[in-house]
């Protein structure tokens, strides 16, 4: 909903006295002394009725749009569209005041629509920060000053972040510069795109041999890859991809690239033979880009540098109409690209590409997928990373930051990413700044303080940042108790500072969202040693999430209300006693990986059950079957044996195939207690399963042994096709 709220500040004061004074005006006193003159091009209608409206949001005047060639007077704006002799490229533009009148001159694109945005921003007061937060005050009016002059060209020419925004007012794809895929690619076709143009479910049967060959056979799929040295892939998917661009006239721009999912690459001899020529999967890739490039010298084809194919090749080059979609996933983010080791390895990927291509797409991850509401402090490195990824001959940027609403301040991340996407050295604290004191009101001093406090501890701790980081594995670093007091004495002050705006409030409250999200998680990794206050916690995040309409925790879509509901279940004391507490654990088949083999230690009967990332308390296998021994101490009577199990396919974490219990009472002779066999699951939630026996008569024993079978490798639905699964157990359960 648009509000207007009059503010009265002295620099709005001094703009609207200098308005009032001097220049060309545009509206006098209430009434239109100018018009909008268009060019017939849709950008530049866009342009003139955007700027139409906002005069009369402004003023109540209207001022009237009229085709370019209509007779000039003082006062009108000419939005003349795109000018050759100009120079400027694809979204730059030029605004020039002269002898009474204002000429706006476009790049292409959507040029003119971004200079009336300039001009309502930065010269008429508007001030928009999210879907909700549109702010400006009235006056009776507008003028430019005569000699004003000046233009605006982008850092990337294609600018893509997201915004729950988006969704909610299409002023904000406009006014923040913004691109989304389905207005470049054609088809929509703009990632992981193998599937869609040759897919396995059309395809695979007859021809199995188009797909990944991996561990002695080729494996159609989902998210198989394609034989990229089969020559009736290569024409089938031209025929394919001919289809899409006549399907998507005026379209030139597709992305042919791998489906989802790391090392699944065919492994045939023809294509191992280039990939060893040339040091690197990507120049299977590229080889097989620059065939189609050839075909369609017309278009241009995006396709990933990306998890196995991230490496450039040593001797094939991109051809110029091949564009590069680079993606730095596997990059920690407490610090820029170039001080840590990870963003070091990542950093000789993008220069060896800007070595051979000077068309590349930067694919930035800038959240955590895992726990999305929950404090991600990485603001400083924006702009850092974005200015390398300019002088590296990045043309096109994707800043995913899947900014959904309750996300750590999502509003506030989209705001920085976009304005930074288009000047990439804008001074960065001053937006902060300008953005919180805007959103917020006069809680933003605080939660600006809050923000650099939080950065600050994390780079003290030296604790890493990553996309599939846990609130837990900072809970001796920027969440340990003291910092985390600290945090809520700001948000304190700031709710109290907002208290009489309930609008403020509200954007306060849901700002906090991530610190008590982590607060309830470290909790329950401690053992929930405060039952009660901690209950009381929950239905507060319950609440309010419930209140704000907070979608989702993650990115797997897992909502506030299921989490809380199964906080209750299974991490507050409940009534019945876990008899496999405490019990010492012996590995027939150890966990793997040293980090798991540590946890295991105490980690399946310590009482402490894992949340939905799987870097704390859970036990994990890989591509094989796990099997141990619990000692119970003394003989025990038990109806069920089993344990709690992670299912998070995202993580290549898949449920067991099945569970088999044995009980001893003397640890030599076993016998059978029960066998559970568990059916496969494809749901792309994240979910923990209790999965065991039962018997129907009491059994009494002192050892308990329990076998699991995993699936050891990922099915054909699965993106890791072909590669090793997990599974992951956090607590033996006996009753």
């Amino acid at each position: 909903m648009k509000k207007i709220v009059l503010i009265v500040t002295l620099a709005l004061f001094c703009l609207a006295s200098y308005q009032a004074s001097a220049g060309t005006f545009i509206v006098r006193n209430g009434k239109a002394s100018g018009r909008i003159l268009a060019a017939g091009t849709q950008a530049e209608q866009d342009a003139a009725f955007l700027l139409q409206d906002f005069v009369k949001r402004l003023t109540g005047a209207e001022a009237e749009v009229l085709p370019l060639d209509s007779k000039a007077k003082k006062g009108d704006v000419l939005i003349l569209g795109v000018v050759p002799e100009s120079g400027l490229t694809e979204d730059a533009f030029s605004v020039n005041v002269t002898d009474g009148r204002t000429e706006i001159v476009s790049g292409g694109g959507n040029g003119s629509s971004y200079a009336v945005v300039t001009l309502l921003e930065n010269w008429f007061g508007v001030r928009y920060y999210a879907a909700d937060a549109l702010y400006y005050d009235t006056t009776e009016s507008l003028s430019l000053p005569d000699g004003l002059s000046f233009s605006e060209t982008p850092t990337f020419r294609y600018r893509q972040t997201q915004s729950y925004s988006l969704a909610l007012d299409p002023l904000y794809k406009v006014w923040f510069r913004l691109e989304q895929p389905d207005e470049a690619f054609a088809g929509n076709l703009w990632v992981h795109t193998f599937n869609h143009i040759l897919p396995a479910s059309v395809y695979g049967k007859e021809h199995p041999d188009w797909y990944t060959f991996i561990g002695g056979e080729h494996r159609p799929g989902k998210a198989s890859q394609w034989c990229l040295t089969n020559p009736e892939v290569l024409e089938a998917a031209c025929v394919q991809i001919d289809s899409i661009f006549k399907a998507n006239p005026g379209m030139n721009l597709i992305s042919v690239s791998q489906n989802d999912g790391n090392n699944t690459y065919c492994q045939c001899p023809d294509c191992m033979e280039v990939i060893e020529r040339e040091g690197a999967v990507s120049g299977l890739y590229i080889e097989f880009l620059n065939k189609i490039a050839e075909r369609f010298p017309d278009k241009e084809f995006s396709t990933l540098a990306y998890l196995f194919t991230m490496n450039p090749p040593k001797h094939v080059k991109p051809l110029p109409n091949v564009n590069i979609m680079l993606c730095d996933i596997d990059c920690d983010r407490e610090v820029p690209l170039t001080d840590n080791a990870s963003g070091q390895y990542f950093m000789k990927a993008l220069e060896g590409w800007s070595r051979i291509s000077d068309n590349i797409y930067m694919w930035d991850y800038g959240i955590n997928f895992d726990n999305m509401v929950a404090p991600f402090p990485n603001f400083h490195i924006i702009q850092p990373n974005m200015q390398i990824f300019r002088d590296h001959h990045v043309t096109m940027h994707f800043s995913q930051i899947a900014s959904t609403l309750g996300t750590d301040f999502s509003e506030m991340r989209s705001y920085l990413a976009a304005k930074l996407m288009w000047d990439v050295d804008a001074d960065l604290d001053s937006l902060m700044t300008t953005f919180l004191d805007g959103y917020y009101g006069p809680a933003g001093k605080y939660l600006y303080q809050y923000e650099k406090m939080r950065e600050g501890a994390l780079l003290a701790s030296g604790q890493r940042l990553w996309i599939y980081d846990s609130p837990v594995s900072h809970k001796d670093g920027m969440l340990n108790a003291a910092c985390r007091k600290q945090y809520n004495i700001l948000f304190d002050k700031a709710e109290a500072a907002v208290a009489d705006c309930p609008e403020y409030l509200k954007r306060v409250w849901i700002a906090r969202l991530p610190l008590q999200y982590s607060e309830l998680e470290i909790a329950r990794a401690e053992g929930c040693k405060n039952p009660a206050a901690i209950s009381k916690a929950l239905d507060l995040f319950e609440e309010r999430t419930a209140t704000f309409g907070i979608p989702t925790l993650n990115e797997r879509n897992n909502t506030p209300g299921d989490y809380c509901r199964l906080y209750r279940e299974r991490y507050l004391p409940g009534e019945r006693t876990n008899k496999a507490l405490g019990a010492k654990v012996e590995y027939v088949i150890e966990p793997t990986a040293e980090r798991y083999r540590k946890v295991g230690e105490t980690g399946l009967t310590d009482g402490i059950y894992g949340g939905s990332t799987f870097v704390e308390s859970w036990v994990g296998w890989e591509g094989c079957d796990g099997e141990f021994i619990v000692d119970l101490g003394k003989d025990t009577e038990m109806s069920y044996i089993g344990a709690d199990f992670l299912h998070q396919l995202g993580q290549w974490i898949l449920l067991p195939v099945s569970v088999t219990c044995w009980t001893s009472t003397d640890g030599e002779e076993y016998t059978l207690f029960g066998k559970t066999q568990v059916a496969a699951d494809d749901s792309p939630q994240v979910k923990f399963e209790k999965i065991g026996c039962k018997s129907d008569t009491p059994v009494t024993a002192r050892y308990v042994r329990i076998a699991v079978e995993g699936t050891k490798m990922c099915p054909s639905w699965h993106y890791g096709v072909g590669q090793p699964s997990w599974f992951f157990i956090d607590e033996v359960e006996i009753y």
